[in-house]
């Protein structure tokens, strides 16, 4: 027999990389479109970062500079009535027996200049000028500077300015402030660190006590609402569906909604932020709570219901012991979480530091602001170690 030759084997082609695949390519286009689409609805302009620095700059630099520490302020403030319309006279202010001021004429026009001096100011101080039109509104016109004597002289503009809906004569009268403001004495808590720590105090036992109703509730609750204990009769699975969807229900809604609810329920305050962490809290709570109550070893629980022994014993002896250690858990996780949701529903007026915070910021009192933040900032992290530090000897 002769030796037959046997063709070679053909080559296995090698499998093509994934990235090359055809699922993967179609998966790439499905994205590439998804994000496409996202970029355009979401307006996401990334030349705005950079365009926008100037706006966001001074609380950038407020920021590394609170109003924590300051000295007593002193002001010397002295105005003198001008007029606008030369058929009416300026208004005649009373007699300072501190400094005084006065005015090349006080007869003028918009656009027109006058010379503005000033006597009797502190020395050597710094002050602004501000004319201030009929509804009392000041419009800053100069910076001055005081010589040795207390004394100053400057140039000023006479602004475009607001008349109101007075009579021809009254809003003729405007008025020129001058104001100089120094701080003086020993470095004190400023009243912005006085405010803030009181309102974080607010803030603190708010969430505590929101966190406190809510264990009241939810611990009770979080049982009807465990599978293992209750869908072994008709009746019981009723009870657990509609325990379970008013967890979910309430988890959906978020706590700000709630605090803008309770506000027009009670008012504005913490009373108001405090039911609204509650009720969320209820919710988050009793879902944690259940879930640890499904979780446990169904041993102790059948040994026990085998003696013959009643639902609350079996609940007593047989799931509390096995619960108690997470439930703690959770609880000092949610009023971590409470502290830091407490200054957001603060800008509704839901009460706590938030609601401080919100005016600062309005008000573009970007130092005060920082002290708030910075506030908010250490507790939280006051909070972790102190949430951490609990669970490590209670857990």
């Amino acid at each position: 027999m002769k030796n037959e030759v046997l063709p070679a084997p053909r080559p296995i082609a090698a499998p093509r990389p994934w990235f090359q695949s055809g699922r993967f390519l179609l998966l790439l286009a499905a994205l590439t479109l998804v994000y496409a689409y996202g970029w355009r609805v979401t307006k996401i302009n990334l030349g705005e970062l950079s365009r926008g620095t100037r706006f966001v700059k001074p609380f950038v630099v407020d920021l590394f500079r609170p109003d924590v520490l300051a000295r007593e302020t002193k002001t010397q403030d002295v105005q003198l009535g001008m007029t606008i319309d030369p058929r009416f006279p300026p208004e005649q202010l009373p007699a300072s027996s501190g400094p005084t001021l006065s005015a090349s004429t006080r007869v003028v026009a918009v656009g027109s200049q006058v010379t503005i001096t000033g006597r009797g100011f502190r020395s050597n101080s710094t002050g602004t000028l501000f004319w201030v039109n009929r509804i009392g509104n000041p419009q800053q016109v100069a910076r001055f500077q005081t010589d040795a004597q207390g004394e100053f002289q400057t140039v000023i503009t006479v602004p475009e300015t607001f008349r109101g809906p007075a009579s021809a004569g009254q809003a003729a009268q405007q008025r020129v402030r001058a104001q100089v403001t120094w701080a003086e004495g020993p470095l004190r808590p400023s009243k912005t660190l006085l405010i803030v720590l009181e309102k974080v105090v607010e803030t603190v036992f708010l969430a505590l006590m929101g966190t406190t109703f809510a264990i009241i509730l939810a611990v009770p609750l979080s049982f009807l609402g465990a599978k293992n204990l209750m869908a072994k009769n008709p009746l019981g699975t009723t009870i657990y569906f509609i325990t379970r969807t008013f967890f979910n229900i309430m988890r959906s809604i978020e706590p700000l909604i709630l605090a803008i609810v309770f506000t027009v329920w009670v008012g504005l305050g913490p009373f108001a932020g405090v039911m609204a962490l509650a009720l969320h809290s209820i919710a988050s709570l009793g879902k944690l709570y259940s879930e640890q109550i499904e979780s446990i070893d169904p041993g102790p629980i059948e040994a026990i219901t085998a003696t013959g022994a009643s639902p609350l014993q079996v609940v007593r002896y047989a799931v509390v012991p096995q619960i108690v250690p997470p439930f703690i858990a959770f609880t000092i996780y949610r009023w971590d979480i409470n502290v830091r949701m407490s200054t957001v529903i603060g800008f509704v007026g839901g009460g706590g530091i938030g609601f401080i915070l919100q005016q600062y910021i309005n008000l573009l009192q970007y130092r005060q602001a920082a002290t708030a933040v910075w506030a908010i900032t250490i507790v939280v992290a006051a909070m972790d170690y102190f949430s951490a530090w609990i669970r490590e000897k209670v857990v």
